[in-house]
């Protein structure tokens, strides 16, 4: 609709309608290959001839439609955007129980959760007019958007929440049984308790829960970022024990297991550095640096 010269290419991906999740309506096809008909249907309702590729790439989802040509010449554009219209609203009444009647259509913004798109963008003159002209109400999402998965924080403030969470679990109150106790003995290197990501929570400062809160996940993200250091099981938090964890499944001769042990320690080992009682494993053993020395 931004204009007739316009061409685009499409790579499907979650299955969404205009206004909700895509309901299926034909069991003979699988899930996938029926959204692509309807990614199709979509640009032929518009007036293209759609044409179809598959990109080498490693996705499951690697089909692309792409829109080059026309079906229809400049005099029929009028014509062709009261179809466009009618369709939008048919496929509206399709999913009215699922439907935010807040959520407007264009020509880029039915793409939002639905896939990756590339292709000419409206003049800024034009984008007030699209969004009043095709949908009254329409709010674009922002251009750029922002990171909020825990990973833009600053990396001094995820330290310090690390550390206090390690410390927390160290030193929280030990809940044994009688075989715990009986294997304490041959297990010197302290673990600590797990607790809830509830409990974990209260034990943070305001401003700390604040900051979070702002991420999606929060607290619960950040520490599965730091997966050197926990393990977040079923809400519950507990300390890695390196020493339990499996070995690759994938067999290598020994120059590459004995290559990636020596050369591929990238970061420092949090337990080495901050542990009370260190790593759990040696050196050799260990994925991580225990010192600047062995760094690479």
């Amino acid at each position: 609709r931004s204009s007739y010269s316009c061409r685009y290419f499409v790579l499907p991906c979650c299955f969404f309608d205009f206004h909700g999740k895509y309901s299926r309506r034909q069991s003979k096809k699988t899930q996938y290959r029926e959204y692509l008909d309807f990614v199709a249907q979509v640009g032929f309702v518009c007036g293209f001839h759609v044409e179809e590729d598959c990109l080498r790439i490693p996705s499951t989802k690697r089909v692309s439609l792409i829109g080059k040509n026309r079906t229809h010449p400049p005099t029929e554009s009028a014509l062709i955007d009261k179809q466009i219209t009618q369709f939008i609203n048919n496929r509206r009444t399709c999913t009215v129980a699922t439907c935010d009647r807040r959520v407007g259509f264009n020509h880029k913004g039915h793409c939002d959760g639905v896939c990756e798109e590339t292709g000419s963008e409206l003049p800024e003159d034009e984008t007030e007019t699209a969004g009043t002209t095709w949908m009254p109400g329409f709010q674009p999402r922002e251009k750029v958007q922002q990171l909020r998965n825990c990973a833009s924080l600053p990396r001094e403030f995820v330290d310090d929440v690390v550390l206090n969470v390690a410390n927390l679990l160290l030193n929280a109150a030990p809940q044994k049984s009688g075989s715990d106790t009986q294997s304490e003995n041959t297990n010197t290197w302290n673990q600590g308790e797990s607790l809830s990501l509830k409990e974990v929570a209260e034990h943070l400062n305001k401003e700390t829960l604040k900051r979070l809160k702002s991420e999606y996940g929060g607290l619960q993200t950040l520490l599965k970022n730091n997966h050197q250091v926990f393990e977040v099981l079923n809400g519950r938090v507990h300390i890695r024990d390196w020493r339990k964890e499996k070995p690759s499944s994938k067999t290598k001769p020994e120059a590459k297991r004995r290559l990636s042990a020596e050369a591929f320690k990238t970061r420092l080992c949090w337990f080495f550095i901050h542990h009370p009682d260190g790593c759990s494993l040696p050196s050799e053993s260990c994925p991580y640096a225990h010192g600047t020395e062995e760094l690479r």
